[in-house]
């Protein structure tokens, strides 16, 4: 034991007697590249403060998996009636304004030439940034012959399918009607 390091059976143990010891280790440009606040309990990756998690990350993250297993999950045990586990996209720009993007999910990959593609894009941005009376827009775009589409924006006072006005028809089923509904886009 020395330094609040207990070794055994090659593992390591450091803080074994839960005293309010940091642990932290520097790389070539940082000095909290891994930083564990004893005090706060909670571990930092390139940060020195608390960002409001236990897990603390400040910088792009990247997770991989070699398999078709989940590749993150989000669990919560709560057993109330309230909604979790939660995902929160949260712009923390100070003031937000009009026609700030807000979040984009991307759903990428290859195309058979090895190009990386966005091949849906869920975008969320503001309209109206005035406190008391703010607006959102939602577009829903996805590749439609190597381009992409605006296929459905989520507006104030509307929701408009088509919006780049191109040969895509939209079309409702029933029970026994494969086109209750149907919308010819490229005959009008």
């Amino acid at each position: 034991q020395s330094g609040g390091v207990f070794t055994q059976d090659g593992g390591a143990v450091f803080n074994e007697g839960s005293a309010d010891v940091d642990f932290r280790v520097e790389s070539n440009d940082d000095t909290h590249m891994l930083f564990v606040d004893a005090g706060n309990n909670h571990v930092n990756i390139k940060a020195s403060a608390d960002l409001g998690g236990v897990l603390n990350v400040s910088g792009t993250t990247v997770i991989q998996t070699s398999d078709n297993a989940d590749t993150l999950s989000l669990i919560s045990t709560d057993t109330d009636a309230n909604a979790g586990p939660n995902l929160n996209l949260y712009r923390n720009a100070g003031n937000g304004a009009d026609a700030d993007n807000l979040a984009t999910i991307a759903f990428a990959g290859n195309d058979d030439a090895g190009n990386a593609t966005d091949f849906a894009i869920i975008t969320a941005q503001i309209d109206d940034a005035s406190n008391g009376s703010e607006d959102v827009y939602v577009h829903h775009k996805s590749m439609v012959a190597g381009t992409e589409r605006l296929r459905m924006s989520l507006l104030q006072a509307e929701t408009v399918f088509n919006e780049d006005s191109i040969d895509l028809d939209f079309r409702v089923e029933s029970n026994g009607n494969a086109n209750m509904l149907f919308v010819d886009g490229g005959n009008n």
